[in-house]
């Protein structure tokens, strides 16, 4: 499993147009293969700053099946106009994991 993680800065005054455009443009993630979940959440230090994580199957269901789909575009139609500067995407694997 992979986690995509992603900081967002949203335009000031913006935020809670781009929660209602998010939940929106979730279902073209979530239509893509390999798509297991995401999360949003908001900053309590900073209101216009969020934390996107995504969990994948594989690198390549992310940077290729959803970054190369038809689903993306509409996707960046919806959300890439809020961003300020625009979000660098990094990818994670589970190296430890303690459950309780």
């Amino acid at each position: 499993m992979i986690l995509e993680v992603a900081i967002l800065n949203v335009k000031i005054g913006q935020e809670k147009q781009f929660e209602i455009d998010f939940a929106t443009a979730g279902q073209f993630i979530s239509s893509i293969k390999g798509y297991k979940k995401h999360t949003l959440q908001k900053c309590l230090e900073q209101n216009n700053k969020y934390i996107l994580l995504v969990d994948w199957e594989s690198l390549e269901d992310h940077t290729i099946g959803f970054r190369q789909s038809l689903e993306y575009l509409e996707w960046k139609k919806i959300l890439h106009h809020y961003y300020d500067p625009f979000p660098t995407v990094e990818h994670y694997e589970t190296i430890i994991e303690n459950k309780k």
